[in-house]
């Protein structure tokens, strides 16, 4: 990973560091890569000063390389319970839940790469939302020439962030420079800095009469599943946009559908779907009011330095009894 990309992603560890107390710290110990060992992560734990070595009695810590096989993985912690730190791939952990659920014992810390996505995601996020209101999905299907009097610029509008997460954080710092007015919408009532204003998730509905677009960036738990429904978009302007780049199950697929073809929302762009991949010939495809990208906001290729980074950051507090960034709550499901 060279100092330049990292330079570049100045977010990687936008998850807020964890200091844990002395009885609830992982023994340190060899760290196993699984399912399969990639020479860039192995050089990450052994640029923290851990030392990696294939799954045994010795192993103390696990930093798992893939976003499924989670059968697997609770293989491995039931035949292993000396192990007390697992390392997840991604931000979300919704494909864990019933690993980290069957699993939860004293003693096992878990850790995702919340956070250290956070600039590609919000990136493509502002993407798709700029394609939106230059009416791009019309644009592209287009095969002749047509008037250009509608579209919109993205300057002074209202956008609601669902989530507070990195992706959020990143957002805000992105669309200051287009003088957006950004609610953000959360568990907590605790002030976004750099929010315009904060929202607890039992106010979603009344925030949303009044966005311009609004953005999906939340982790999907049993809470958060089916978030935006028809109920919601109901709420929603009929000049309005949603973006999803969290995840699909946190929209109403067959209520987006029909709020596209009704007219109830101007349009909307996912990055993600329910289910997914979405099967050919699904409603969406067909929609001329819908992008869609193949959940490819984060590439391999963005999130390797990235991942590689929160691995050494999360070695070096499991060796030295640092702070963990990316805890997840076991109970909250992120």
């Amino acid at each position: 990973m060279t100092a330049g990309h990292t330079a570049r992603h100045r977010a990687v560890l936008a998850a807020p560091a964890v200091e844990l107390a002395a009885a609830a710290r992982p023994m340190p110990g060899p760290i196993a890569l699984l399912p399969e060992p990639r020479a860039v992560f192995r050089e990450a734990v052994e640029a923290a000063g851990g030392v990696v070595e294939p799954l045994s009695e010795r192993t103390r810590g696990i930093v798992w390389l893939a976003n499924t096989h989670s059968e697997l993985l609770i293989e491995v912690l039931r035949d292993n319970p000396r192990i007390e730190w697992v390392q997840l791939p991604w931000a979300g952990v919704d494909a864990f839940a019933e690993a980290i659920a069957s699993q939860a014992r004293p003693g096992l810390l878990w850790t995702s790469a919340k956070g250290a996505y956070a600039q590609p995601v919000a990136e493509h996020a502002l993407a798709l939302t700029l394609a939106l209101l230059r009416l791009l999905p019309r644009r592209l299907r287009a095969r002749a020439w047509e008037s250009g009097d509608d579209g919109q610029s993205l300057f002074g509008l209202h956008v609601v962030i669902v989530g507070a997460g990195g992706i959020a954080l990143e957002l805000i710092r992105t669309l200051a420079v287009f003088d957006a007015e950004v609610t953000i919408v959360r568990r907590s009532a605790i002030p976004v800095p750099d929010a315009a204003r904060t929202a607890t998730s039992d106010r979603l509905d009344a925030v949303l009469p009044d966005a311009d677009v609004v953005i999906v960036a939340a982790a999907l738990t049993d809470a958060t599943a089916s978030l935006l429904g028809a109920e919601q978009f109901a709420l929603m302007k009929r000049t309005a946009y949603v973006v999803n780049v969290a995840r699909g199950g946190l929209v109403d697929t067959n209520a987006l559908v029909s709020a596209l073809a009704t007219g109830e929302i101007a349009g909307a762009a996912v990055d993600v779907t329910d289910p997914e991949p979405l099967p050919e010939g699904h409603p969406l495809w067909s929609a001329p009011n819908c992008i869609i990208t193949p959940h490819a906001a984060d590439t391999p290729a963005m999130t390797a330095p990235l991942l590689a980074e929160r691995i050494r950051a999360n070695v070096e507090a499991f060796l030295d009894h640092g702070r963990f960034v990316g805890v997840v709550d076991p109970v909250a499901g992120y």
